[in-house]
């Protein structure tokens, strides 16, 4: 890789969204004598009666779990989205607002209280893969729902409110501007070449493999060039398609391996249960084609330095732009090694 990348402050491009990150490797050799705090213990038991989301116990508002043995889903008691809020359109010269309408459910990924994704078995994380298909193919089908976010955040500071492993998904009637940042740079790459934008960054990522953590059958798992987050990754399938749901068992497979071992090796990056902030970008459902889009599951970790140093969005990141210190390449070594 050349020099400079490696040495110099340059900025790098996200072919996916359009924007730039500004990576400054000089400055890894500076001392660190910032905040530092105590990592949380994380829970041994299997079953913890206080808890809302293990089984048979009650939740806030009086309903009780189901005896689920499994996986299981139920629609979010605090939602942020709301099925029966009123559509409406407001303006008032340069005031805006548009009433927003849809589905918040939470997805747990095993009745143990204690399993995240790196302690489920190949089988069990399967099983989640194909809640979200489920999900996903249910909640997109709804004539309100546009597009349908599948997420994840670890930890209690990525905002987890409750430690029993769990995930969420959001459908809604309007297409996030994520995904339509996404959706418009990938349209005009498959227009101009007749292939997916991913399909071909991924053959540049494996012909270099310097940013590549693991690879088998049917996915890649990486961190891309463009990352902002210290050991940010995404697991992407090698075959282009839209979205989850016509996944074979094959690739279910190949991908339960893959979330998995990204999972483990960053729980061992230093030593604990590595907090993060994961979702899966897909096509929208509102009944078009989207021949340009390619899935992906990206992974935004905020630890940088030990279990207690993260990095925190601030001071020129929140008045100009995005900044990091490691390189990707550096932080995909690291991961690799591991």
């Amino acid at each position: 890789m050349e020099t400079y990348l490696k040495e110099q402050p340059h900025k790098r491009f996200n072919i996916l969204t359009g924007e730039w990150v500004l990576v400054s490797p000089h400055r890894t050799k500076r001392p660190w004598q910032g905040k530092q705090e105590v990592t949380e213990p994380k829970d041994k038991i299997s079953y913890d009666s206080e808890c809302y989301l293990c089984p048979t116990n009650k939740r806030i508002n009086g309903v009780k779990n189901d005896d689920y043995k499994s996986t299981y889903v139920f629609s979010n008691d605090f939602g942020a989205l709301m099925n029966n809020s009123e559509k409406f359109s407001y303006k008032k010269g340069l005031l805006r607002a548009e009433g927003e309408i849809g589905i918040c459910k939470v997805v747990c990924f095993s009745p143990n209280h204690s399993l995240s994704i790196p302690d489920l078995e190949i089988s069990e994380i399967e099983k989640v893969i194909e809640t979200w298909q489920q999900e996903y193919s249910l909640l997109g089908n709804l004539k309100n729902i546009n597009y349908v976010q599948i997420f994840e955040n670890k930890g209690a500071i990525m905002g987890c409110s409750n430690p029993h492993p769990h995930g969420q998904i959001w459908a809604q009637y309007s297409i996030p501007t994520e995904i339509q940042k996404k959706t418009a740079t990938q349209k005009e790459f498959y227009q101009k070449n007749g292939t997916s934008l991913l399909k071909t960054y991924l053959e540049e990522e494996l012909k270099e493999q310097t940013r590549i953590i693991s690879e088998n059958k049917h996915f890649v798992t990486l961190i891309p060039f463009w990352a902002v987050w210290p050991y940010e990754a995404m697991i992407i399938p090698k075959q282009a398609m839209p979205n989850i749901k016509n996944l074979t068992d094959d690739q279910k497979n190949s991908f339960a391996q893959q979330l998995k071992l990204l999972t483990q090796k960053y729980d061992a990056l230093f030593n604990t249960s590595f907090p993060y902030s994961a979702g899966i970008h897909q096509a929208p459902t509102n009944k078009m084609v989207y021949e340009e889009w390619h899935w992906h599951m990206s992974f935004y970790p905020p630890l940088l330095r030990s279990a207690t140093v993260k990095k925190f969005m601030v001071g020129y990141e929140m008045f100009a732009m995005p900044q990091r210190d490691i390189t990707a390449e550096l932080a995909a070594e690291k991961l690799r090694s591991l």
